[in-house]
């Protein structure tokens, strides 16, 4: 039993001595990164931390493990720092609120076109002759408006097909096949717009179900047409990422006075809202 002790004593003391002959070399070598990062930490502190790098394999001190994500409870962030809660549906995890972020994910800024007056549709044929990505708000609306906040943006697909992406690190926008096996999951074409909305929300005229917890608001559209704001409080729509046809992706939306879901398709100039999926 003493000699066990003994042992434990022993180990603890050698590893905290080849700990700090660790951190002391790489200081001494001039190493500006060791430093830098080694002034943050006591010894203490990294005296906890090495021994997590040892049990998982990190290399290099510190070794910061990332908190373990469970979707529904768990939130993730875009590259403006907002937060999305999220849910699970059936396999899949969802973000529970439409998109607002005005920066791919390498932090390039997206075009935010407010072309067209509150109506979107004076002059509105800048933002139907966009060749690139481009988002808007409802009703041309400054991003720190309520519309922006509760509805999130309307973005054109070219931002969706861009390769420097939209939604966070392990996350995407949701294919057309993604999209049928969540209205798979809630019942079916006639039902899961229903099931889709926010209960109890009084933007929704008809009585949404709501048990999904998807939590779907009626944030409207950008026409590709004429750059024309249409449907606010009257229909949620969606992007996908599949594009059917050549220059017709494919997208959804929920109607006001009806349970179902309608896919259809529509050009790249038109503007819809976007969630995200979780990576499998």
């Amino acid at each position: 039993m003493k000699k066990s002790i003994l042992s434990v004593v022993y180990l603890s003391i050698h590893l905290a001595i080849n700990l700090n002959a660790q951190v002391l070399n790489s200081l001494e070598l001039g190493n500006g990164t060791a430093r830098q990062r080694n002034a943050s930490f006591n010894l203490e502190e990294l005296k906890v931390r090495w021994k997590k790098a040892a049990l998982e394999n990190c290399t290099g001190v510190p070794c910061v493990v990332a908190p373990s994500f469970t979707c529904g409870s768990s939130t993730i962030s875009d590259v403006d720092n907002n937060s999305y809660v999220t849910v699970l549906i059936g396999t899949q995890c969802w973000t529970k609120e439409n998109l607002k972020v005005s920066k791919y994910n390498d932090g390039s800024p997206i075009n935010f076109n407010t072309s067209g007056g509150p109506l979107g549709n004076s002059f509105g044929e800048d933002w139907s002759t966009q060749t690139s990505g481009a988002f808007s708000i409802y009703s041309n609306d400054p991003i720190s408006s309520s519309n922006a906040s509760f509805f999130g943006y309307l973005y054109n697909w070219y931002t969706v097909s861009d390769a420097r992406k939209l939604c966070p690190t392990n996350w995407h926008v949701p294919s057309k096949v993604e999209w049928q096996a969540l209205e798979t999951q809630l019942g079916g074409p006639s039902l899961a717009g229903g099931e889709m909305k926010q209960a109890g929300s009084s933007l929704w005229t008809t009585s949404p179900s709501g048990t999904s917890g998807f939590r779907a608001q009626p944030g409207g559209e950008r026409w590709g047409s004429d750059g024309s704001f249409n449907s606010v409080n009257g229909r949620a729509s969606f992007w996908s990422s599949t594009e059917t046809l050549p220059t017709i992706p494919d997208y959804l939306y929920v109607d006001d006075a009806s349970t179902a879901i309608t896919f259809t398709d529509a050009g790249y100039e038109f503007g819809f809202s976007i969630r995200c999926i979780k990576d499998l």
